[in-house]
């Protein structure tokens, strides 16, 4: 089979596009053929070595897979020949990744696609997606009513956390580039700021003299000194971004208004934390309520070119593969 790998660790030039032998289903795995994957962030962190994990060399990279099952091992039999399946747990872990036309997924880690679905819709959202559920979910608790304040929501997280918060109940503030105003609105945002704006906290202020219940930084800013004295009693900050910032952090703010931070990567969550947010994720995808921006689609054979693609962040969207 075709497939991009590493054999060590560096730049989107250590990405290789060569053959490697088809992978065999072990007792409870499932062999699925390739149909879509995408781009995300962490792809670049464990290619690099930036995020340190077992990469047994060669070493396919790539998180999300949406495929077609072509063979199970005998305790996989739920799963059936044909199929179309989805995973955003591979690539970490010692897990051999996406980026390949055939790739064995445990059948813990693997969901059904809903009927209907086009892989390439799906496809950018499954790993972004389960990222809001566990921040917003798990982690922050978020409750009908309360007012959340989501800083680069026009990204895929960013987007996926605005629409989710909308879809639980909040009120979203969104702190974005004003050219992506007009889809973080689409997504559900109640009011959009300028993230470049010298003001934009005091605006935030303004729009929720209560406080703030959620706090979810994308932009891996996290400025606590500003936003500390914006959240309400018992308010919940996620950190989940920003691998080199070394942040400000005034105790007294958190301690005195019972603010609690919440740091997680999905890469730790269990499987069974990933299959609740599955569960989400098939019941919106399926009815058209979580949706992503596609910037540009590559092929297998030019991962290197997508890795640069998301690296140099000029295409505004996902960035999806085929093969």
């Amino acid at each position: 089979m075709r497939a991009a790998f590493i054999q060590e660790l560096g730049g989107p030039e250590k990405i290789q596009i060569d053959f490697l032998p088809v992978p065999q289903p072990g007792p409870t795995d499932v062999l699925v053929q390739l149909e879509a994957s995408a781009v995300n962030h962490v792809d670049l962190f464990v290619r690099s070595g930036s995020y340190p994990t077992h990469t047994p060399f060669p070493f396919v990279i790539g998180r999300d897979l949406v495929g077609t099952v072509v063979a199970t091992g005998p305790g996989a039999s739920e799963y059936k020949v044909g199929e179309r399946v989805w995973c955003n747990s591979l690539g970490h872990g010692g897990r051999q990744g996406a980026f390949s036309e055939y790739a064995v997924v445990s059948s813990g880690r693997l969901y059904r696609l809903p009927n209907g679905v086009d892989p390439t819709v799906a496809v950018p959202v499954l790993h972004a997606g389960a990222t809001a559920y566990l921040g917003l979910v798990r982690e922050a608790g978020l409750q009908v009513g309360e007012t959340i304040c989501v800083e680069g929501a026009g990204g895929g997280v960013g987007s996926a956390v605005v629409q989710l918060a909308k879809t639980m109940g909040a009120r979203v503030i969104a702190t974005a580039s004003l050219r992506d105003e007009e889809w973080c609105r689409s997504c559900g945002a109640d009011e959009v700021l300028d993230y470049h704006s010298q003001d934009v906290y005091k605006q935030v202020s303004e729009l929720a003299p209560g406080g703030v219940g959620v706090w979810w930084d994308n932009s891996g800013r996290n400025d606590f000194t500003a936003c500390l004295p914006l959240m309400r009693l018992g308010g919940r900050i996620v950190v989940m971004a920003g691998l080199g910032a070394i942040p400000v952090l005034p105790v007294g703010l958190m301690y005195t208004k019972d603010v609690s931070i919440h740091g997680f990567v999905i890469s730790n969550a269990p499987v069974s934390d990933l299959a609740s947010a599955a569960a989400t994720i098939n019941q919106l995808i399926a009815r058209g309520r979580l949706q992503a921006r596609i910037g540009a689609t590559f092929h297998l054979a030019e991962a290197g070119k997508a890795h640069e693609a998301m690296k140099s962040g000029v295409i505004r969207g996902r960035i999806v593969v085929v093969p």
